[in-house]
């Protein structure tokens, strides 16, 4: 579809398809409104991205992106250090944030064992979360992965790392769909799930 259009609009259509949820269409459909805004807009977009993949790292203690060493969760000493909820990435927290009824820490996975997609323990950030268990700080890990048989199977491998290693591991309550997404979730179903948790045994 693209080879109809000059060479640098053929391009941005073909670089915007490579995102997650781009097809073709939207692809090119966001290419035209890109190309139709005023130039500021579109350097402010392009320097937005550049900036964005330049600057933001991981933290070096919970693994979610940030712009310093220690995102702001890690850094705040008011929040609860004895308890970590884990989750699958960055977008989990700001859900999990949303409903303003967790104050531990997190630890970000970047990503979900599953042996379909090749995805195994190791490709996975686990060995930095045990890592952090071992001072015997941490008294409760929270699972929230999502309700899907990759988030079931990382719970599951999850808790028969930690246990024993004498930290309690419960699991968010099934206030969530099934093989519903955490992030999509609205706060009240959140709230529901993290009080609800239960033990995983």
């Amino acid at each position: 579809m693209s080879s109809f259009f000059a060479p640098p609009v053929a391009q941005l259509i073909e670089e915007l398809a490579k995102l997650p949820g781009i097809g073709p269409k939207s692809a090119q459909r966001l290419a035209m409104h890109i190309i139709k805004r005023p130039e500021e807009e579109v350097v402010a977009l392009a320097t937005a991205l550049v900036s964005g993949r330049q600057k933001v790292r991981y933290c070096s203690i919970c693994t979610n992106l940030t712009d310093s060493d220690r995102c702001e969760i890690c850094s705040d000493e008011s929040r609860e250090s004895s308890i970590i909820c884990v989750v699958e990435d960055s977008s989990d927290v700001v859900a999990m944030e949303r409903t303003r009824d967790y104050d531990g820490l997190y630890h970000v996975l970047g990503g979900l064992i599953s042996p379909m997609d090749g995805v195994g323990p190791d490709d996975i950030r686990i060995r930095e979360l045990l890592e952090r268990l071992r001072d015997g700080t941490v008294r409760e890990v929270i699972v929230a992965t999502d309700p899907t048989v990759e988030g079931e199977a990382t719970a599951m491998y999850l808790a028969r790392l930690v246990q024993p290693l004498e930290v309690e591991v419960t699991r968010i309550a099934r206030g969530l769909p099934e093989g519903g997404n955490l992030d999509y979730a609205d706060e009240a179903t959140l709230s529901r799930a993290l009080l609800g948790r239960y033990p995983l045994t």
